[in-house]
């Protein structure tokens, strides 16, 4: 079993200089935290994985194909493997908790 902090997460986020922090990582999937700032460009590509995306806070769209969804605090967004997706008109600053199955990276071609 684990036990994650958020606030301790949100430090090892900022002090790491990145957008992704990976914290978890198991055979069967693994967990991120993703912040985007409000205004960013999501550079993201399509993943090998399944992805569950979970709203800590903020505001943006979701974008998949041609289809455009509203998000904020709360929101829990699904979308498979090689679908390209992405956060656009990040209008407050987007936390989200990222979980790919199987974890990230395991099926990268």
């Amino acid at each position: 079993m684990d036990v994650f902090d958020l606030k301790d997460l949100l430090k090892e986020h900022a002090d790491s200089g990145e957008r992704s922090l990976g914290f978890m990582f198991r055979d069967a999937l693994s967990m991120s935290l993703y912040i985007l700032p409000a205004g960013a460009e999501d550079m993201q590509k399509p993943h090998t994985e399944d992805e569950v995306y979970y709203v800590l806070s903020g505001k943006a769209t979701w974008v998949v194909g041609d289809e455009t969804h509203p998000v904020e605090e709360g929101a829990i967004i699904y979308v498979d493997r090689e679908i390209p997706h992405k956060f656009i008109d990040i209008t407050e600053e987007l936390r989200l908790l990222v979980i790919f199955a199987p974890p990230y990276g395991s099926l990268a071609k």
